[in-house]
Order: structure tokens, then sequence, then C-alpha cells
């Protein structure tokens, strides 16, 4: 179902700029890839089996646990019984040298009542390295592996996905496996993970659930990085739940304190080549809050002599040609884009809506309400502005987008998929010209 061929762009600021500084119109693409009805896979399907065995682990996902990439949080559920909340671990198959502790806990939402979540902390790694783990007892233990990034490093290459809005329908699943056969190392997720928020009562859980095995088969072998969107939210005063991020804090951990950060919403880690920094965008942000003044400290943090590549992850975009969610990312961009531009941001990608589109480097820091430049213009020290919402939930494709294009929008597409960022060293990385 995916085009075979892909248009390498070298993302470079002269090349991006010269772009617009010689009048090339932007590309919108009339192309829809083939599709499968915009509906979730029934709860029963193959793509959410469950373990064999009894109280086996599953919805086995793993993160990055700390700041420069030598530890990993593994997180599971057990359905039957707390069991152990232990890994073992090593560098050699079958053979597991090592073992961490974690912890377990458990939530209701409505009458639901989830599994026994489980958060294991595995430090102490070495980068560059292969290792085995395996977690659950007996004949229901389950055995995976995952590989440690290099050190950090300013020629360090590593290529990571980007997917955005996935849920689970078939049109999701197609990405995943398409995403799976890219060579992707870690996953950077920008938010809107199950869709569960569209269904009522215990069905929410149990659609919860079912992500987490869908999801598995990519998550338990390599990094997710999180970020949250507004399906997360789950704001549902009728069945008594109004505790925001509820069911999404319970499952998927960040290490948002070795980035010094107050919540898990937000944090940044250190990858291989690659400074990444996670924001909420449902969460305040404006001068005086926690994410704001946390942000301010974060960006003075970053090195360019070890990590040259600055990468913002956000789930509503800053600049959006779409009709759907047109203009909801304006009053961060009015807060954070000075800040983007003073310290040279490379890429901000984000979600939300339901199609993919490229800026070229353009700003907007100088328009307020009573003067200045009206209009984004060209700007070699922004970032470009990419947004990947198209991984395939059961909301369909945003496939209206403002007519004239702008001038600030390279490229825009309203087709299921996914993207990659391949880093090559410290001056050079290679994206798709158009979703994967």
């Amino acid at each position: 179902m995916r085009r075979s061929w892909l248009l390498q762009l070298i993302l470079t600021s002269f090349l991006l700029l010269s772009y617009v500084n010689n009048g090339f119109a932007g590309i919108t693409s009339t192309f829809i890839r083939s599709e499968w009805p915009s509906i979730d896979i029934p709860i029963d399907n193959e793509a959410f089996v469950v373990p064999k065995g009894h109280n086996a682990p599953q919805q086995v996902h793993i993160t990055q646990g700390d700041y420069d990439g030598k530890a990993v949080i593994i997180s599971w559920v057990t359905t039957d019984e707390p069991g152990v909340s232990k890994v073992q671990y090593g560098t050699s198959e079958n053979k597991y040298e090592f073992t961490a502790e974690g912890t377990t806990t458990n939530y209701t939402f409505y009458k639901y009542k989830s599994g026994y979540i489980h958060h294991c902390l595995v430090d102490g790694l070495e980068h560059d390295t292969k290792y085995y783990y395996k977690i659950g007892t007996g004949e229901s233990s389950r055995e995976f592996w995952f590989q440690t990034p290099p050190k950090i490093n300013p020629d360090a290459s590593y290529k990571f996905g980007i997917i955005g809005d996935l849920g689970q329908t078939y049109n999701s699943l197609s990405t995943l496996e398409h995403y799976m056969q890219s060579g992707g190392q870690t996953v950077l997720f920008l938010g809107d993970l199950s869709y569960a928020d569209r269904y009522s009562y215990n069905d929410v859980g149990m659609r919860w659930d079912s992500w987490g095995r869908f999801a598995e088969r990519s998550a338990a072998y390599q990094p997710w990085i999180w970020s949250a969107g507004n399906h997360e939210i789950e704001y549902m005063p009728y069945m008594g739940e109004v505790v925001p991020f509820k069911s999404y804090l319970q499952r998927y951990p960040t290490p948002h304190l070795a980035s010094k950060s107050s919540s898990p919403l937000w944090y940044a880690i250190r990858r291989a080549s690659a400074h990444i920094i996670v924001l909420s965008s449902y969460s305040p942000f404006v001068k005086y809050t926690p994410q704001y003044k946390w942000l301010e400290e974060e960006l003075k943090k970053v090195d360019r002599e070890k990590t040259p590549w600055l990468i913002v992850l956000m789930h509503v975009p800053l600049y959006n040609s779409n009709e759907a969610h047109f203009m909801e990312g304006e009053s961060m961009r009015a807060v954070f884009e000075s800040w983007f531009i003073h310290y040279k941001v490379d890429v901000i990608f984000a979600g939300h809506v339901h199609a993919y589109e490229r800026s070229y480097r353009i700003s907007n820091i100088h328009y307020n309400i009573s003067s200045g430049d009206r209009y984004p213009i060209p700007n070699k020290f922004a970032p470009v502005y990419i947004t990947v919402g198209d991984g395939g939930n059961q909301e369909g494709l945003a496939g209206k987008f403002k007519d004239p294009q702008p001038d600030y929008s390279a490229f825009r597409e309203a087709s299921y998929g996914h993207s990659t960022l391949e880093i090559k060293n410290r001056t050079t990385c290679s994206l798709p010209l158009e979703p994967q």
C-alpha cells in the first residue's frame, strides 16, 4: 500500500532558504494513498493478540530512561495478579546476568479496573550495545531485546521514526508495519496514541489495553519517545472522570526527572548527536508557568559541540495551512517562537492535523498587535516545521488545505504514513520529501 520510491531532501539551511528566495512555489499533492475505512480493528482481531499463559506480560514497551541514553524504562501489564516486577537482562541471548526491580501500580477509570502496570528502570547500560531482556515467570515469561544508542557525539549517525496520531485502525497497522521496515531505531511519537477517548465507560480502558498490545510489536524492541496529545486528556465528567491525562500518565512514563522537569508531560533527552525537547501543548506554557521556566533553562543547556541537532516535539503545529485545527498553535508560537530562533532549533515536529506538511525556514517574530511584519518571512535561523499527524486513526484524513497555499508551506499531502529523520553527521540529515 506504499509507494516503493522515496525522494530524499537534504535538510540544510541554505538549501531550504534558497527555495523561498528563488520564488519556488509550494506543492500541494493530490495523491491519496490507498486506505481502509477509518474504523478501529475489532478488538478480537489477531492484531491485538493476548500472549498465552497465566499472567503473561503484555503491552510491553520501552522508552529512554535517562538524559543520555544509558538507561531504559521497561513497562508491561499483567492481568491475573501483580506477579513479579522484575527485569532480567544481559548482552547474550538466553543468558541474563543482571536483574532490575521495578514498581507496580493500577488505576480505575469509571468502572474499568486496569491490569497491574509495571515500570522498571534499567540503568548503567553501555552505549551501542544490544541487550536481551526477560519479564514474567515460568512458562509465561517473555523475551525481547533492544539496542542502546551510540554515545553522545557530534558525528554519531542515527535514524529516528516520526509517528503521530496513530490510533488502532487497519491504516494504523499499515503505518506501523511500514515503519518497522524503515530501519528506524527510535520512534519520536507526536501524541494521540490509542484514541480510546472516542469510546465510553469501560470501553475506554479496554481500548488502551488493545492499543498497548498493538504497539508492542515495535515498542518492546526500541524506545518510543512519548509526547501527549488532546486524545490523552480524557476529560469526561459524564463518567466522573475529570483528571487530565489519567490513563496516559499511568501507562507511559518518561524520564522527566533526568532533565529536571516537574512533569512527565515535558522533558528532554539526548540521543546520539541530537538534543530532543518534548513540549506539552495542553499544559500551561505562558510566562511564569512551570513548563515555560523549565524550557527557558533547558535551552541554555544545549551544547551544539556535543549535540549539533536540536529537535523539538509537540502535538499542535505552530504553522499549519490545513482547515483542520487552523491556528490552534498560535498561542504557543507567540510565546516560544523567538526562543526557537535564538537557539537555532533545526526542526519542530508536530502531529494533531491528520496530514503531512513541511515548511520552509520562516519566522513571524516581528509581528505584534500594533506593528511589525504581518506575515511569515524567510529566516535562515528558523526551524523547519513538519506536521506528521497522519498515522491512521479512526477520525480519518484532514484533506482540506487552505487555498492558496501560503508562501511558507513547501509541501503538503493528506495521506496516511509516517516519516523518518536520518542524521548522517554534524552537518547533514535526510528526510523524505513526502510522507512514507
